[in-house]
């Protein structure tokens, strides 16, 4: 057996994920990388894990728009922020297509499947009392934006009222670097479980796959152009600031500690 996953829209996306299970051969992998070729898109391989590589690190940006608007964040700066970053779209849109019932299935099944182990997203509660507001997506209705006859779309004012704004808003720079850590981070750990094999399938994913800021270069390339040493000092600050989804590994101090960078070094 072997997984090939698509990206929506399919006729637009040109990133596809090839998924190795632990029993899967050479020969398999071969022929889905040749099919991936006939049909002219780009392929990363990647190992079985739940979410596989793509769609775990996907959920680190909605997660962190969410949270963001729970914590009484404005919703435009929520959105804003992300566009300022280099994402194509804010979270809060993206989750309004997904659909707030997909995250929430998800999560249900990996409680049910893990129990205790397992530690929800931040962003789910804030999910939680949309959906039980009757707001779960554009498909249905809307969710965190209403959507006009004519293609048009607004955040949706009874944001104000669920989620008041906190009387200090923090500075756009802040909300940027959360949106960039939350998923490098979570692509390290990605690599460190040997989800991922090499840095490059982590850096094209990341920039195919779900509009990782370009300038970047990538989820693994954002953490080796900051400086691993200097990325885990900042990731430690955000740690203690907003969460242990931003703690780094002892695999990756290890790693700063020696001055070692996730590419290898040219020759």
């Amino acid at each position: 057996f072997i997984g090939i996953h698509f990206f929506s829209p399919v006729e637009r996306m040109g990133l596809v994920e090839i998924i190795m299970g632990k029993q899967t051969g050479p020969e398999a992998l071969a022929c889905a990388l040749d099919y991936v070729a006939q049909i002219r898109k780009t392929p990363i391989v990647v190992n079985d894990s739940r979410g596989f590589y793509t769609s775990r690190v996907f959920q680190m940006l909605v997660n962190e728009g969410a949270t963001m608007l729970g914590e009484g964040i404005k919703p435009a700066l929520v959105e804003n922020a992300a566009k300022s970053a280099g994402f194509p779209i804010g979270p809060l849109a993206l989750l309004d297509e997904l659909t707030l019932d997909l995250p929430l299935k998800i999560v249900e099944q990996a409680i049910a499947q893990e129990g205790e182990k397992y530690l929800p997203p931040s962003g789910i509660p804030v999910m939680r009392k949309m959906v039980a507001l009757g707001r779960s997506s554009r498909k249905a209705g809307g969710a965190f934006y209403d959507y006009a006859e004519d293609g048009s779309k607004h955040l949706w004012s009874g944001l104000a009222e669920a989620f008041p704004a906190a009387a200090e808003q923090p500075p756009l720079a802040e909300l940027e670097k959360r949106y960039l850590y939350a998923q490098a981070m979570e692509t390290a750990r990605c690599f460190e479980e040997g989800v991922l094999e090499t840095p490059q399938d982590a850096d094209l994913g990341a920039v195919f796959g779900w509009g990782f800021p370009v300038w970047a270069g990538g989820t693994l390339s954002y953490i080796d152009t900051v400086g691993v040493a200097e990325f885990v000092r900042e990731a430690d600050r955000l740690a203690q600031a907003y969460g242990p989804r931003f703690a780094p590994s002892p695999w990756l101090r290890e790693r700063a500690a020696r001055g070692e960078r996730l590419y290898p070094k040219a020759g």
